[in-house]
């Protein structure tokens, strides 16, 4: 069972989210919350997989929240609610240690989706979103070139970097490639590495911007 702490604000969008959340037979929401500061505060208490957090919430914001669970080291995975109005914080989303984006007003489904992959220790962008940051980071001023970044990479490496561009978990990955799950985490801790990333999110923003992951997936 996937043990979940929701937080919003907004009493309609938490009981819609959660009435979503309940209708998969392997998800429970063990804790609500109307700030961030409480949600970091469940999490504490409840040590939940996933902790789902509306991007704007009064007291802690979702991102601060996001950033706290990780400095906490809890280990639950960090599934962030959010809208289109909410470009300014991309940057801020990317640094803080979430594991997904889910729009708010896009298919109520991603979100059971999304806290599945979280929870498997994948990461989640649903599409709109992930092509909004990828948007975002190609107009955000001068970098090095994403297919620069991935040329440091073996064969194996951008392989698995593709497949972490399509939200697989590393046993999901494990499976397709052939090779055990410890293989996986330690070609992951090396791509991360090699890129200069924080996060499974940042490396499948660059997955997608080089053309790595898989055609049935791919945004761009």
């Amino acid at each position: 069972m996937i043990r979940v702490v929701l937080a919003d604000d907004e009493a309609v969008v938490r009981m819609g989210v959660g009435a979503v959340l309940s209708t998969a037979d392997d998800v429970e929401i063990v804790a609500e919350a109307d700030t961030g500061r409480a949600a970091v505060d469940l999490v504490l208490a409840h040590r939940p997989d996933v902790a789902v957090l509306d991007i704007r919430m009064p007291v802690l914001d979702g991102l601060d929240a996001a950033a706290e669970i990780r400095r906490l080291g809890t280990g639950t995975g960090v599934l962030v609610l959010t809208t289109f109005a909410d470009d300014a914080h991309i940057s801020r989303a990317l640094a803080s240690g979430i594991s997904g984006f889910v729009l708010k007003t896009g298919d109520p489904l991603d979100i059971v989706v999304g806290v599945r992959a979280v929870a498997a220790g994948a990461a989640h962008l649903s599409p709109p979103v992930a092509k909004r940051v990828i948007d975002h980071l190609s107009g955000s001023g001068p970098r090095l070139r994403t297919t620069d970044r991935v040329t440091g990479l073996t064969a194996r490496e951008r392989e698995v970097l593709g497949l972490v561009g399509a939200g697989m978990s590393n046993a999901e990955i494990a499976r397709h490639v052939h090779v055990v799950e410890g293989t996986v985490k330690v070609h992951v801790s090396t791509i991360l590495r090699r890129l200069d990333v924080r996060n499974r999110v940042q490396a499948a923003v660059v997955a997608h911007e080089a053309g790595l992951v898989p055609p049935a997936h791919r945004l761009l």
